[in-house]
């Protein structure tokens, strides 16, 4: 028979290939396309849709466990791919494990191969020490299987155990909520060691129903777990983003500045509409100003703000300073307004902005990017009010995040520099890689008019008890010679004489000074392991 006329044989191997890849396109859809409808329909993404909006390259996402759960659970519907989609992908040049809930298979329910998937996702990352990014969308344990989702050392509660493992190892973890988190599912984001939520998303125990049926309490979602409640009241969240496609976009520009080691970006300038530091800064008696705009005008574009609702006199987040990363601690001088209480004065730490504060410097250091420190403070609040809500307690945390962290720090006193607002805000006794100050700065144990009137006392005290006699006019000359003594000593040239500052710079060439003292700790030794003395929360 001639070759013309041989019958077309079908290889076996193309044919069960092709079979399998129509199988997998069914795999990825999930709940099918009636669920995807109803995703869209809340205004959120699908797991797979957020990924790729994630990745760098779509393409170069590798899918891990698609198999996962199939043909099982049939009694109850199926789980497609588990309900959970897991792979490695780059995100802002780098490679991550990803693992997203996928909302179309039984509201992201966990399945007892959701929970088996995950934890050889984390299993992968812990071995390759891949940075792990959670996309929480789950309405927690699939309660028809409880017993065999719920106790096990395969089960649900090992993917917290892990959590908490990884982040001891230094191995990143970002969790981004855009859905809902509830029961014990709510321990993964909150084990992470940076938190995104959108709004309309939910973070709770036990939702409303069961609150209701538990306790007889009435409460709204947004009441009980909503993302502006946890933004600026729990102070659970580090992010609260409008939606998914804001979230991811935040995400990727986590990655960028908190990579291990931090990669150094393009250089970038600053925001080209801001005013100069001279207009936008003032360190006149009873003004405000914008800590906010300062930092605009030192880093680069880009400012990732951390609880920015939460602990707002002292403003905390992720920035790059010509192209190289750093975390930046900053003292707010506006008022400010917390969702809950009285007002709070700028300049002064609060018992939440040293909370606040204290788990920026740990993540720092878990993310080994320099801290940079801008002082412009009078110290902690004190008051029974404060008192009561444990201000010492609070800053004896920050105290020891910040004495213990391993990575470079650096300080610029553009303001006052007062008392223990020194110590937490890393003064001279905290091993500061270099101490920077502008030429108005002034650094003492307390501000001069505080401390004038209680050493003019003093002085007044014990001329009294050598027998003279103290009139109006000896009073004044008293309160103006311990002025003038005391001005003269919280001079920050007072300070530089004694070498309690490297140098005082010129306002306007902060950015500048900045950057190069980032160049200068560029060899630093990241391999020491960051720990803290006991905590008292």
């Amino acid at each position: 028979m001639s070759a013309t006329t041989t019958p077309t044989t079908i290889n076996p191997l193309r044919a069960l290939n092709e079979e399998f890849q129509i199988t997998e396109k069914q795999l990825r859809l999930g709940g099918g396309l009636k669920a995807i409808e109803r995703q869209h329909e809340k205004g959120r993404l699908t797991a797979r849709e957020r990924i790729a909006r994630l990745v760098d390259d779509e393409s170069a996402f590798v899918e891990l466990g698609l198999w996962s759960a199939y043909k099982m659970y049939a009694e109850h519907g199926g789980a497609p791919a588990a309900g959970v989609v897991t792979g490695v992908g780059p995100v802002a040049g780098k490679l991550c494990m990803i693992i997203a809930n996928d909302a179309t298979v039984k509201a992201g329910a966990f399945f007892p191969m959701t929970c088996k998937k995950i934890i050889r996702a984390q299993t992968i990352a812990i071995m390759a020490r891949l940075p792990l990014l959670y996309l929480v969308d789950s309405a927690g344990v699939f309660l028809p299987l409880q017993e065999d989702v719920f106790p096990d050392t395969d089960d649900f509660g090992r993917i917290f155990r892990n959590n908490a493992v990884i982040s001891a190892q230094g191995i990143t973890q970002i969790a981004a909520i855009m859905g809902y988190c509830v029961a014990g599912g709510g321990y993964l984001p909150v084990l992470c060691d940076t938190l995104l939520m959108t709004e309309g998303s939910g973070l709770y125990l036990a939702g409303p129903a069961l609150v209701k049926a538990a306790i007889g309490q009435t409460v709204t979602d947004e009441d009980l777990g909503g993302a502006r409640m946890h933004a600026s009241i729990s102070g659970t969240i580090d992010f609260r983003e409008k939606d998914d496609e804001a979230c991811l976009q935040r995400l990727r520009s986590l990655m960028q500045k908190n990579q291990t080691p931090a990669p150094r970006a393009a250089p970038r300038t600053p925001q080209s509409d801001l005013p100069d530091l001279y207009s936008v800064f003032t360190d006149k008696p009873g003004a405000q100003y914008d800590m906010r705009k300062v930092i605009h005008a030192i880093v680069d574009e880009g400012f990732d703000e951390y609880r920015a609702e939460y602990g707002q006199t002292v403003i905390c987040g992720y920035a790059t300073i010509e192209g190289k990363p750093c975390g930046i601690v900053a003292n707010q001088k506006t008022m400010q307004r917390p969702a809950e209480g009285g007002i709070q004065i700028g300049g002064v730490i609060y018992h939440d902005s040293a909370d606040k504060a204290a788990r920026f410097i740990m993540d720092c250091n878990q993310k080994k990017i320099p801290i940079v420190f801008l002082h412009d403070t009078t110290g902690f609040m004190v008051g029974k009010d404060s008192e009561q809500h444990g201000i010492i307690r609070a800053g004896a945390k920050m105290v020891n995040a910040m004495s213990n962290t391993i990575t470079p720090k650096i300080v610029v006193i553009l303001g006052g520099s007062y008392g223990a607002g020194n110590y937490a805000m890393c003064g001279r006794a905290f091993d500061p890689f270099l101490s920077y100050a502008w030429p108005n700065a002034k650094c003492s144990v307390m501000g001069a008019s505080q401390a004038t009137g209680v050493l003019a006392m003093i002085e007044e005290k014990s001329r009294e008890r050598k027998g003279e006699t103290i009139d109006e006019e000896t009073r004044k000359s008293i309160l103006k010679a311990v002025a003038d003594g005391y001005n003269e000593q919280q001079d920050i040239r007072h300070a530089a004489a004694r070498g309690w500052v490297d140098r005082i710079i010129q306002p306007h060439e902060t950015r500048r000074e900045l950057s190069a003292a980032l160049d200068m700790c560029s060899n630093w030794d990241m391999t020491r392991e960051f720990r803290t003395g006991v905590l008292q929360t």
